[in-house]
This record gives C-alpha cells, structure tokens and sequence, in this order.
C-alpha cells in the first residue's frame, strides 16, 4: 500500500508538471487547431495516468479528476472556453481549476454567510453511515444480494461526496474563492458545453430548434456512458462488457422520450407526478441492478475497494 501511496503522489506530481505546460505554453497560442495538437499529448498522458495506480480509491480519484473532468476542462480551454479561459493569473488557480471538480462562481449578498455548522452535522452524518455500510458488509454473505448491491451504490455515492466535499473545501481554503456544487451538478457543467451545445448547434440547422435538443440529449448519456465504461475499465482491468454505456444509452433513449411526450402530450393527459417520479425510481433502480453495479461486484471492486480503505485508513 506504500507503493500505492508513492505512485498517487507521483501521478500527481506528473499532471501538475503537465498542467503547468499548459498554463505557461498552451494558454500562449491561439485558439483553435493549434491549441489542440500542443495539449494533445497531455489528453493522452491523463488517460495513460490512471493505469500505473491499481488500488481503487485512489484510481477512481485519478481517473475521474485528470481521465474525465481535466481532460473536458482542457478541451474546453482549446477553444477559450470556461473554466480555465480566460486563464487565471494564477498557476495555483489554474491547476485546481483544471484538476479539481470545482468551478468558481460569483458570490452573491445571499451566499457571503456560509452554513459551515450545517455542513459539517451532514459531513458527520454521511461518514457515520458510511462506518454503518462497512459494517454490514462484514455480514454480506447472509444478506439478500439485490440488497447488497444497493449497499455498494450508497456507499459509492456517500464516498464521491465525501471526497468532493474535501476536495471542495481546501480549494475554498487555499484560493479563497466559492465553488459550485459538485458531484453530478460538475459532471453536467462539464457535459454541456463539451457535448450538449455543440451537438444542439448542429441538429438546429437539420431538424429545427423545437426538436434540437433531442440528440443532443441522447449525445451527453452515450458519452458519460463511455467515459463511466473508461472508469469502470480503470477499476477492473478487464475487457469492456459495455453494460454501463447500454445504462446510459437506456436512460438517455427515455429521457428524450420524456422530452417529446412533454411537448406533444397536455398537461392534463400527463400522468401524475407521484406515479411517474415512482416509475423513474423503479426505472433507474432495475437498470442499475441490471447494466450498472453488476461489472464492479462481478470483478470484486466492492471487496477489493473496502479493504483498501481500510488499509488507507490505518496510515
């Protein structure tokens, strides 16, 4: 684990390295083709980076702060497009816009009073359930497994918002600004301008702007499932089976169907909201089971990872 550990730190220490290339070598040249081959090799790095780490916390962290989100981010940048253009007069800014999941935002007179008693009673609260989680799991054999499949979903989830939160929070000590929500609210900034809008700009001209949205919809879940199917592949180091981006695929097809029901159906023809939000749940919840946990259960990602918890804990 020490190994493991020296590795982390090495990774990082590569992607700062790259990332200040970035700010003092890409951010000079124009935007457009140019920008893009000189931050080409580093797109390729930050996929590479992931691979020389095997414990699978810190591979998740990697591969889903430098794989997904500083790639988009740099990609972004190629075409002088936030967050990181117009870049920041800062290097340290810079790196933590461009590595973190964080965006900086303007403060408002609502927002200049934090809540940090509030935040640190539902930090206490997600870690003592996440202890509860890692107890029960000590008595996964006698518990139904649909059941401790929807135990390992919690326990990610509860996991990713423990870490963002951390994340979340030395940015604002350290740079001294405020950040967005994070978790999926970073993940959709991200997803909009990189796929959204441009997919949206293209299908207006061939299909009008009533229904323009609709593959551009389709567009983000066929590419968040590919990017989930790249992180999946980080964690288990075997072949694609491909059934988180059918996940995504299945979602993104009923969204859009959503979408045209929405403007082609009246509202009193609608179903109510209480029994279509409980057929979304029951949606979501069939196709997790199905498509989205069993890849990571199958290869033992949900043993393998409490145990090195575990092990990350004790040093």
């Amino acid at each position: 684990m020490e190994n493991e550990l020296h590795n982390f730190i090495k990774v990082w220490i590569l992607a700062i390295i790259s990332l200040c290339y970035c700010f003092y070598i890409s951010s000079k040249l124009p935007k457009g083709i140019f920008k893009l081959i000189s931050l080409t090799p580093i797109f390729i790095f930050f996929l590479y980076l992931p691979l020389t780490i095997s414990t699978a916390p810190l591979v998740g962290i990697t591969a889903f702060f430098l794989s997904w989100l500083a790639n988009f981010k740099l990609l972004l940048f190629c075409f002088d497009q936030p967050p990181l253009s117009p870049p920041p007069s800062n290097l340290f800014h810079f790196i933590s816009l461009a590595s973190l999941p964080i965006k900086p935002k303007q403060k408002t007179p609502s927002q200049n009073k934090s809540k940090p008693p509030q935040r640190s009673i539902l930090f206490a609260i997600k870690v003592l359930i996440l202890a509860l989680l890692y107890h029960c799991y000590s008595y996964k054999q006698n518990i139904h497994k649909n059941v401790v499949l929807v135990m390992f979903c919690v326990r990610i989830y509860i996991e990713l918002e423990l870490i963002l939160a951390v994340a979340g929070t030395l940015a604002r000590a350290m740079f001294g600004f405020e950040i967005e929500p994070q978790w999926n609210l970073i993940v959709t900034s991200i997803l909009r301008p990189t796929v959204y809008y441009p997919i949206r700009r293209i299908s207006t001209r061939l299909l009008g702007s009533r229904w323009a949205s609709l593959p551009a919809i389709f567009g983000v879940f066929v590419v968040s499932g590919l990017m989930h199917e790249l992180i999946f592949y980080y964690l288990t180091r075997v072949a694609p089976t491909w059934e988180v981006t059918w996940f995504f695929i299945l979602h993104g097809v009923a969204v859009v169907a959503e979408v045209v029901v929405k403007k082609v159906v009246p509202d009193k023809m609608r179903l109510h909201s209480v029994v279509s939000g409980a057929l979304a749940l029951g949606f979501v919840a069939v196709t997790a089971v199905w498509l989205f946990l069993p890849q990571l259960v199958r290869n033992g990602v949900d043993e393998k990872s409490i145990g090195e918890y575990s092990k990350l804990m004790i040093l």
